[in-house]
């Protein structure tokens, strides 16, 4: 018996050809632009996100601030029998 070697497939003519990517067909310009936005949507979104965080801070500081002198007893764990 013979061993067949196992066939390999045939590639389409447009596959052969070298791979070319999305980046050697944009115009350079074109690709900057792009570079530049993508740069702006990261910051824009870096800031938002600092914002959210200054704004939670603000908020907790004021409750903190804003607690009656029951809500400051029951948070504190100092107990009347240590001072006995």
């Amino acid at each position: 018996m013979k061993k067949r070697k196992p066939q390999q497939p045939i590639k389409p003519a447009y596959e052969q050809k070298e791979k070319i990517s999305l980046g050697s067909l944009m115009n350079e310009e074109i690709l900057q632009k792009l570079k530049n936005t993508k740069k702006q949507l990261q910051e824009n979104e870096t800031k938002l996100k600092e914002e959210e965080e200054a704004r939670i801070r603000e908020e907790k500081r004021l409750r903190e601030k804003n607690k009656s002198f029951e809500e400051l007893l029951n948070e504190s764990n100092i107990s009347w029998k240590d001072f006995k």
